[in-house]
């Protein structure tokens, strides 16, 4: 897969990139399920039209430019952003990286700079809930007319949920409030995937290993979305982990972390180690016990109970199929 970089001086400035695809835009966090639906159309078409596959995305998001301090948490990193997006079988990704100039881009200069001049696209595949240019005030409708001007074909792709129409849409947001709630087995489902939080292992107080459940304490980017704290059953670099997410109560903590206590080990070395941690379901809340006793015999509970949710899964591989 190959990856090109759209700063606001170029390279749309000194010519096309490629000639000739079929693409389809969007953020992409996450590569849920709805994104997943798209880039598979988008698949299919340049299969047909015998071109190369192209995903547009941006690179801050563009909330973290226009609105700060309204910027959402994300749900994949940018290169976990890719990473997924290569696996769904894209040609290439087109990064936009989005700041105050390219912000102010009108719809229609947006469409000349990337599409037209940049990617020479014949055909652009969206979500029905598109929209691009300053201040978001172009929708599907202004691309669909822009495309018309300019010589590509527009589809817009529904979101819809294939459970019916009481279920949601696909969705970052209601993806990232479900996370937010500690339900990750909703948002498993609505990504296709467990959500994974990552980051580099680090020193914490060492007081797992003193109460004979080593830990792993994961560094993780303040702006990647962490589930609510508590206790989960998930997959460390695919070894089977019970994860405390919180402050540690009962030592009085303060400090928020995530860290895993990967089963039947504690030969692990894996300070300073980039790892992922794929959550797979929540056991309980986060709890204060009165003493280290009553805490021990809970963490036999939840090691048990992350043994049995883990038995019936698979080993995380962090993979996306195509979804309908």
């Amino acid at each position: 897969m190959q990856v090109w970089h759209h700063h606001s001086d170029g390279p749309a400035a000194t010519g096309a990139v490629i000639d000739r695809c079929v693409a389809t835009i969007g953020v992409f966090d996450g590569v849920h399920r709805g994104h997943q639906r798209i880039v598979s159309r988008t698949l299919g078409r340049a299969a047909e039209l015998r071109l190369p596959a192209v995903a547009v995305t941006f690179e801050p998001l563009p909330e973290t430019v226009v609105r700060p301090d309204a910027a959402p948490q994300l749900l994949t990193t940018f290169d976990r952003r890719l990473e997924l997006l290569g696996g769904l079988g894209v040609d290439g990704v087109y990064v936009v990286h989005f700041d105050a100039e390219f912000a102010q881009l009108t719809p229609a200069e947006f469409t000349s700079s990337v599409l037209v001049d940049a990617l020479r696209t014949v055909e652009v595949l969206v979500g029905e809930n598109f929209r691009f240019g300053r201040r978001a005030s172009g929708d599907v409708a202004a691309l669909t007319a822009l495309g018309s001007a300019s010589g590509f074909m527009v589809d817009v792709i529904s979101l819809s949920h294939p459970d019916g129409v009481d279920a949601p849409p696909f969705s970052s947001t209601w993806i990232r409030e479900r996370i937010a709630d500690g339900d990750v087995e909703a948002a498993a489902t609505a990504l296709g995937r467990p959500h994974r939080v990552e980051g580099v292992v680090v020193h914490g107080d060492h007081r797992g290993r003193e109460l004979g459940y080593p830990t792993a304490n994961l560094d993780v980017p303040a702006d990647l979305a962490v589930p609510a704290d508590g206790v989960y059953a998930g997959w460390l670099d695919g070894m089977p982990a019970a994860v405390s997410i919180g402050t540690n109560p009962t030592f009085d903590g303060v400090a928020r972390r995530v860290e895993a206590h990967v089963l039947d080990r504690d030969d692990l070395d894996l300070y300073g180690q980039h790892m992922s941690l794929d959550l797979v379901a929540r056991l309980r809340g986060m709890v204060r016990f009165d003493g280290v006793e009553p805490l021990l015999a809970q963490m036999g509970v939840d090691v048990a109970q992350t043994r049995g949710v883990l038995a019936q899964t698979t080993r995380a591989t962090g993979s996306v199929g195509l979804a309908d």
